[in-house]
């Protein structure tokens, strides 16, 4: 038996997953996980990200990475900032692919949040693909 993905769903799909683990060797290994974050969410994260970093709020002046790792750590994701080479910080360690897709619709709503309470003016329309 070869690694195989499932995802689940409906029932056929859940039903195949169990007929999997009923024939599954001793020790095997099964990983469930919720769904990754979608390609169209980790666009329009990248575009907030630019257009908050661009509205420099309350006179922040931060690249998208910086903003990223602030509202990843705002919203409870594991965040280190490190010193580099010119004495400056930087955010090391987070990573938002690993994100899964509610994560990154929680994360996409905060950054809407707070630019809206900023002033921040959005170069797309709001789209409901992030949630999707």
């Amino acid at each position: 038996m070869t690694g195989q993905t499932i995802i689940l769903y409906g029932p056929q799909a859940r039903s195949e997953a169990r007929r999997l683990i009923d024939l599954a060797p001793p020790r095997a290994i099964v990983n469930i996980r919720p769904e990754k974050r979608t390609l169209a969410q980790n666009d329009k994260l990248w575009a907030m990200l630019s257009d908050v970093s661009r509205a420099k709020p309350d006179g922040r002046m931060h690249t998208p990475e910086v903003w990223k790792a602030l509202f990843m750590s705002a919203c409870g994701h594991a965040v280190q900032f490190e010193t580099g080479l010119d004495g400056a910080p930087f955010p090391v360690g987070f990573r938002s692919s690993r994100l899964s897709k509610s994560q990154m619709i929680d994360l996409i709503d905060f950054i809407g949040s707070y630019g809206a309470a900023h002033g921040v003016e959005w170069s797309e329309p709001a789209k409901e693909e992030a949630h999707a």
